[in-house]
């Protein structure tokens, strides 16, 4: 990813370019520690740059919490900043290459779905589309549904948008999102189909399996009653796991299939085939109609601020409650007026990374408030006792 390697120099040139600075708005030191973070806003983006200094050299990175997802944003602040600030490089990882034409009207975020409209009246969902051939082939299939591709990898949920270009389709949203946090944003009874196909086994981190019982629940809450989860692994253990999981529920209905051909055979599939590994298929049928989804949580900090020896009081270890925890990892300190804090909170097997800029004037998230579901609503309150009711010095 984007960095500069350049010759050690004078922090106080720093402070000197802030206030005249078109580029960087702030610059904190970690408490009790000599790293730096340096606040940058470019094209209406925010987002936050490391520093590293060691004998020789000093390493300007972007930093992987608040990144944007156009690395040229990133390329581009490196270069500004080596310039007005007159840092002999030393190496650097910049070099721009033409952004892809196919980020479209296509590709939506996890915020965009706090509000939107939904211009199918059938919709489905596929959990790690992967290649995109299965995702692809249903909806050329079927034009009257709108097909939502869920993808943690950057490079294939690109490959996809292109194809979706290319193919000329209009019934495609590709989000770049884990799925376990999407579906809490969909409202209740929306979808036909939820398709799961050979989702990563994790054998040795169970914990990350998206099928769960919390991923099992809110699945039933958005699909239509006699609406469809298909799991489709070639993991015996996967699959066992999968079904004490879709029988540990107090009511359910679940087919098993094994071996089935399907019309479409993704690239995996392909591979296991040859393998004549055996591949097996559980779906589950939604029952009933749910409830409306709650309103969404609100996120702000109100009337919380920068209190003088707030640093010092905030709590250095966990806290752990039954469905969540709050984690203050670090401190930035900038003069007498700015504390950013570098946290993680949230549910055990999903948690957020965010960082809370706080200063006399108000508490924020930089750059964007987490995910707004009801487990990370509770860490939120937490985090506003925890910067709000202690005693400062």
């Amino acid at each position: 990813m984007p960095h500069i390697k350049v010759k050690p120099f004078n922090s106080a040139i720093v402070e000197e370019k802030i206030p005249r600075s078109s580029l960087l708005t702030f610059r904190a030191t970690a408490v009790n520690r000599g790293d730096e973070i340096w606040g940058v806003q470019l094209e209406d983006k925010e987002f936050l740059l490391q520093v590293k200094r060691f004998d020789t050299y000093v390493l300007i990175k972007y930093d992987k919490v608040t990144r944007p997802l156009k690395v040229n944003l990133l390329k581009e602040a490196l270069k500004r900043i080596a310039d007005e600030l007159e840092l002999e490089v030393i190496a650097s990882n910049i070099a721009q290459h033409k952004e892809s034409r196919y980020a479209s009207e296509y590709e939506k975020s996890i915020e965009d779905f706090y509000e939107i409209d939904f211009p199918f009246e059938k919709v489905s969902v596929e959990v790690g589309f992967g290649s995109g051939r299965h995702l692809l082939y249903q909806a050329n299939k079927y034009p009257d549904t709108l097909f939502i591709g869920l993808e943690i990898h950057t490079p294939s949920a690109q490959q996809v948008l292109k194809q979706i270009e290319l193919q000329g389709l209009k019934n495609i949203w590709v989000v770049n999102y884990d799925a376990r946090l999407f579906l809490e944003m969909l409202p209740s009874n929306l979808l036909e189909k939820i398709f799961v196909h050979f989702p990563v086994p994790w054998d040795k981190k169970p914990h990350r399996r998206v099928i769960s019982p919390s991923f099992l629940a809110e699945s039933m809450r958005v699909l239509q009653k006699g609406g469809k989860l298909e799991l489709r692994t070639d993991s015996d253990n996967y699959f066992w796991y999968a079904l004490e999981t879709f029988f540990g529920v107090p009511k359910t209905h679940v087919e098993v299939r094994k071996n089935e051909a399907l019309e479409v055979t993704s690239k995996y599939e392909a591979r296991w085939l040859k393998m004549e590994k055996d591949i097996y298929d559980l779906y589950v049928t939604c029952q009933e109609v749910s409830q409306a989804r709650p309103p969404l949580p609100d996120f702000n900090f109100n009337i919380v601020k920068y209190r003088k020896g707030l640093e010092d009081v905030l709590p250095q270890k966990a806290l752990v409650e039954e469905d969540y925890f709050v984690h203050i990892e670090r401190l930035y300190k900038s003069g007498d007026n700015l504390l950013l804090v570098k946290c993680s909170f949230g549910s055990f097997d999903r948690p957020e990374h965010k960082f809370i800029l706080l200063t006399q004037e108000g508490c924020r998230y930089f750059v964007s408030p987490p995910v707004k579901t009801s487990v990370n609503h509770k860490a939120h309150v937490k985090l506003t006792e925890l910067l709000s009711n202690v005693k400062c010095n």
